[in-house]
């Protein structure tokens, strides 16, 4: 028994002090790395000369959070009014066509499927040949297809780092001493938030003198049809994608016109008050009902000329949306309000309401 115990001492003693040394690395790997955390969506700043603003502010904006990229099918709200959307949207026409009729329509879709089976794709060939079919007199099924193609080749020539050959709305930009994003957006006429998406930037400080970038040249333009319940976003007069809306109620409809993206109207869950009741809701109400962004609007022609109370939110009622509920306002589900708002330019995008 003496023996026994003599021999099984030093091999207890051999793994106590095998374990205390895993310990040891696993709690220096545990604890170095929580004094230099990865960097999150959550911990980016604004740049520098960016115009701030608190959440509740009235002015400027100050966000960086990132959007999500999975663009939405072309499918109206409501399918049984969909057949009259496209012929009365005028104020962001597509680029000119080829043709007119049907058959040359079909012509360009079926010329843009070439384009894309070729290897390498030629993915702006397609897209113009896309845009181009959407200003002629396209079926339903047609139409639909060119739309859903050119809201896919979206993720490729836009929504990316790619500055691909013959591309007129995308280029290659040499960063110079002293450029910030936010000068940047306001030289191409889009805002900085997307500049730092299709870039990967993760900081704008991470922005240095002799990078190279891509830049898009705006402005972005929305269409809004109110029979379909339906907004149509352009970059200029190139087709992007689709989102479905909810808009004003009836004796508070959505006024149609020109709307212009109000400077200093991009807002981050501002405090909102009721003009009919009076009550005041602040972001954190449970019943706040703007969601997490406000894109303001004033009317420059058509109905809404001299217009102003109106924007485009998110909403945390999703059931509202391709309905008439709203007190006139373009309600979007709060995911695709995070896109427009990183995209639509103060003083320069412009959003078009018609039947």
């Amino acid at each position: 028994m003496s023996y026994y115990s003599s021999q099984k001492k030093p091999q207890l003693k051999n793994w106590i002090a095998l374990l205390a040394i895993v310990t040891a690395i696993v709690l220096i790997k545990v604890y170095s790395g929580d004094k230099n955390p990865q960097p999150t969506m959550a911990d980016l700043k604004p740049p520098s000369d960016a115009e701030s603003s608190k959440s509740g502010s009235l002015t400027g904006i100050s966000d960086s959070t990132r959007f999500s990229m999975d663009l939405p099918k072309h499918e109206p709200a409501q399918q049984a009014k969909a057949q009259n959307v496209t012929e009365q949207l005028t104020a962001v026409p597509p680029a000119p066509a080829q043709g007119t009729n049907g058959l040359e329509s079909n012509d360009l879709i079926k010329k843009a499927a070439q384009y894309l089976s070729e290897s390498p794709a030629k993915v702006i060939e397609a897209r113009d040949y896309l845009n181009s079919a959407l200003s002629t007199s396209l079926s339903s099924a047609q139409r639909k297809q060119a739309m859903n193609m050119l809201s896919d080749l979206s993720q490729k020539w836009l929504f990316s780092k790619t500055v691909r050959a013959g591309d007129k709305l995308s280029s290659t930009y040499k960063v110079a001493p002293g450029d910030t994003l936010v000068a940047l957006g306001k030289q191409y006429k889009v805002p900085y938030e997307i500049i730092m998406q299709i870039n990967n930037v993760r900081n704008p400080g991470e922005l240095r003198a002799g990078d190279t970038i891509k830049v898009v040249d705006g402005p972005f333009n929305a269409k809004i049809n109110r029979l379909s319940y339906t907004l149509d976003l352009y970059l200029q007069k190139t087709y992007v994608c689709s989102f479905p809306v909810g808009l004003g109620k009836e004796g508070r409809e959505t006024p149609t016109g020109l709307w212009l993206v109000k400077l200093g109207g991009k807002l981050i869950s501002p405090t909102w008050t009721d003009p009919d009741t009076g009550k005041t809701y602040e972001a954190e109400s449970p019943d706040y009902p703007l969601g997490s962004r406000w894109i303001g609007l004033t009317g420059i022609k058509g109905n809404a000329k001299d217009r102003n109370g109106f924007a485009l939110h998110g909403t945390k009622d999703n059931s509202s949306i391709g309905k008439s509920s709203s007190r006139g306002c373009i309600r979007m589900i709060d995911k695709d309000i995070l896109l427009m708002y990183s995209l639509m330019m103060p003083g320069f995008s412009n959003v078009e309401v018609a039947d």
